[in-house]
């Protein structure tokens, strides 16, 4: 039976409680490996030393950022397994196992023995858990953009699936503040030794009551009611063979989206310090507000493309986000007022929502359930890993070669190349691949 022809079991409306559970489920543990995965960024500055006792502090730095760039490597291949997963044992299956290796990895950090114990065993440790941390992530978004998507249905679809943008967001936040409440209840000495190991103990076991909660989930009836035989599940030849246009559509819409995104949040905390000069302090005061404020901006939106069509949001966000972003981010070059920094950020974040809050659910629309959770982790993790992997690189590389607007004209070029891409799909509202409920 193809995905949408009707059956009892395929057609019955689920209850509105289950499907909360559901979506809560799918969110929470998005928002736990983002959590874990930004944990490392936000601490390294306190244990780079642990682990690279040799060279200065920007010495220790760049090692332990070689070791965050490896992790991105590792996620295509997290992407690649898990998606083949998903779509053969099932998106309850894959979502559980993702979370259980980013447990592992958080666990394996918290505890972790240091160079002064065990030498150089200690970088290779550290490589190990961070790597199990590129697999889990690399897994989670498809399985979690699959599994959200599948279970959101078809009426408030846009609404529910933002979540999973939303929590990757709240992941961000938390481990931002988690760093932030240490600061203020550990003294700098205290928070140096061994303080910085909280923040993935933490992680560790939040993954397990994830873990827990996911085992509790209901499959989804798009992957139960799929006919497809084994041998037809998550191929990627298949992939290839049969949805090129839809692969190269996601590739090129995350390789604008994920540019963005990573240019206007990480990269942005940067950007405000060393070429706008703001202190320190302020600066992560401005990314917190602005973080604050991008997480309720992206239900609104996905509520919103429910009523005009997610194509039209999607290019629109991402059309205005390539026009808006040389002004705004020459503007924030020459703020000196933290209000209006904030302002100008809000102004692109405000343009990159129109793409994050329906992107996952644009992207499960295109492809049919056999295929579906291979279709949408494995171009999102290649184009993440070279545009949104590499942009604070490239943003670094133009201003010490004294072109930094150039890294503004590279994230509007891109984005148009998205609005583009996006302007040509059909309207998913209407051909969804998805299943109705």
């Amino acid at each position: 039976m193809a995905e949408g022809v009707a059956t009892a079991e395929a057609t019955e409306r689920m209850a509105p409680l289950k499907r909360i559970k559901a979506i809560l489920g799918g969110s929470a543990g998005n928002l736990v490996e983002w959590y874990d995965w930004f944990a490392y960024s936000s601490t390294s500055l306190y244990f780079a030393a642990h682990f690279f006792p040799k060279g200065d502090a920007t010495a220790q730095q760049l090692q332990t950022a070689a070791i965050f760039a490896a992790g991105f490597i590792a996620r295509p291949a997290g992407a690649w397994l898990m998606g083949v997963f998903a779509d053969r044992a099932g998106r309850r299956a894959a979502l559980t196992l993702s979370v259980a290796l980013m447990s592992l990895g958080s666990f394996a950090i918290a505890v972790l023995p240091t160079y002064a114990t065990i030498g150089v065993l200690a970088q290779f440790g550290l490589l190990a858990a961070r790597l199990v941390q590129g697999l889990s992530l690399g897994g989670e978004y498809g399985a979690s953009a699959t599994y959200m998507s599948e279970m959101a249905g078809r009426k408030h679809r846009g609404f529910w699936s933002s979540f999973q943008y939303l929590s990757l967001i709240g992941g961000q936040v938390a481990a931002l503040f988690v760093l932030v409440i240490l600061q203020h209840l550990l003294s700098k000495a205290d928070l140096a030794a061994w303080g910085w190991r909280i923040p993935f103990a933490i992680g560790g076991v939040l993954a397990i009551v994830v873990f827990w909660i996911r085992t509790g989930l209901d499959e989804t009836r798009a992957y139960l009611s799929e006919t497809a035989s084994r041998s037809e599940r998550g191929r990627t030849l298949t992939l290839l063979r049969r949805h090129p246009r839809e692969f190269a559509i996601v590739l090129v819409l995350t390789a604008s989206g994920s540019l963005a995104f990573y240019a206007y949040t990480t990269y942005m905390q940067k950007f405000l310090v060393n070429t706008a000069g703001f202190s320190k302090d302020t600066g992560t005061a401005i990314m917190a507000a602005v973080l604050l404020c991008y997480m309720p901006i992206q239900p609104l939106v996905g509520w919103l493309s429910d009523f005009v069509g997610r194509r039209t949001t999607i290019a629109v966000g991402l059309g205005l986000g390539a026009l808006a972003t040389y002004p705004v981010m020459t503007a924030i070059s020459h703020s000196t007022s933290a209000f209006a920094a904030f302002g100008l950020i809000m102004i692109l974040i405000l343009c990159h929502s129109g793409y994050s809050a329906v992107n996952a659910v644009v992207k499960a629309e295109l492809f049919p359930a056999y295929i579906r959770a291979l279709g949408v982790s494995l171009p999102y993790a290649l184009a993440n890993a070279l545009f949104g992997g590499t942009a604070e690189y490239v943003a670094e590389w133009l201003k010490q070669a004294r072109i930094e607007s150039g890294f503004y004209i590279y994230v509007a070029l891109v984005m148009m190349g998205g609005a583009i891409a996006a302007a040509r799909l059909r309207n998913t509202n209407v051909t969804s691949q998805l299943a109705d409920d």
